[in-house]
């Protein structure tokens, strides 16, 4: 069949062949997807209802950490039209010229632990701005999960942008496991627009991790007294409200803006602040959330076929 519609001699049956061929290309998709995902542990989806609240801030430190812990940790960026996972971590590699191994781009690594994978490895020139609608950015996030060698994971986090648009919904129907981190700051603003965040993971059936309140209050570095310079406490009182666990509050803390522009995350630091205690309670409170929930399932063996593993249907497949 596929010769017959290669040489032109199909006639009238040419857009069903074709047809035919997008829909084998989308299963030989999904069934690499589904060979990923199958080795990967548990899925951290962190989002936010604004921008501002430091969203990439915590996934870079909370991927980092957990590697520092000895975890195997993947980040994927699908921030796509604002990545800053690269920049965050100093990481300037790009994609032209690396070799695939058996088929798969090798993702970028941080230290021996960490994996990580963004729209900016595969820019010749990272300042160029990204103009795509939602079906490119669908694709895009599909082949960040289908095309790239993860291997085995123990926690991919994946950093989304602000709101509930096509890059968390395309994350939410295509990871049916992953769990939502939601960040937020103190302020009734950022609250109402959190709410919108954890209404979306109510619609999607996305279950929620927790709750994060970030630039929660400024300690001064004169007096070492608690500035609520956004207030405090909203976070918690909105994590009792929607009835889902609270995972800490992390204080402002000028390092942190620091060291995200030098390449050189500070919340996971050796450093004693109580920004870097914050955290570390956070990450602690994200294994305890995690600690037995998902076994690493084996991927059971697949056909090449787009078909899979039932047998070739030729309504479907080419092959």
């Amino acid at each position: 069949m596929a010769n017959s519609c290669s040489s032109g001699s199909c006639g009238s049956k040419s857009k069903s062949c074709g047809g035919a061929d997008a829909q084998s290309a989308i299963a030989q998709q999904d069934l690499a997807i589904k060979r990923s995902l199958g080795k990967i542990k548990h899925k951290i989806l962190v989002m936010s209802g604004k921008g501002g609240v430091g969203k990439s801030t915590v996934s870079t430190n909370l991927a980092l950490g957990l590697a520092q812990r000895g975890y195997r940790v993947g980040l994927m960026d699908v921030d796509l039209h604002g990545p800053d996972i690269c920049r965050m971590l100093n990481l300037t590699e790009q994609l032209q010229g690396v070799e695939k191994k058996n088929g798969l781009v090798p993702p970028m690594r941080f230290g021996d632990n960490l994996k990580v994978i963004s729209l900016e490895y595969m820019m010749e020139n990272r300042d160029d701005p990204i103009i795509w609608r939602g079906p490119l950015k669908i694709q895009a996030i599909r082949q960040f999960i289908a095309d790239i060698d993860w291997g085995e994971l123990d926690y991919l986090v994946i950093d989304s942008p602000p709101g509930t648009g096509d890059e968390p919904l395309t994350v939410a129907s295509t990871i049916k496991d992953a769990l939502a981190l939601v960040v937020t700051t103190p302020q009734e603003v950022a609250l109402a627009d959190v709410r919108k965040s954890l209404n979306f993971c109510k619609h999607v059936k996305m279950e929620v991790l927790g709750l994060v309140e970030n630039m929660s209050g400024l300690i001064c570095p004169h007096c070492h007294k608690l500035v609520e310079i956004f207030k405090t406490g909203g976070g918690a009182r909105t994590a009792a409200e929607f009835k889902i666990p609270f995972l800490g509050a992390i204080p402002v803390d000028p390092q942190v803006v620091i060291g995200g522009d030098a390449g050189q995350p500070y919340l996971v630091s050796q450093q004693e602040s109580p920004a870097v205690e914050g955290f570390t309670a956070l990450i602690d409170q994200v294994e305890k959330g995690l600690a037995g929930r998902i076994s690493l399932k084996t991927v059971a063996p697949v056909s090449d076929c787009g078909c899979g593993s039932g047998g070739c249907n030729p309504e479907t497949c080419n092959c």
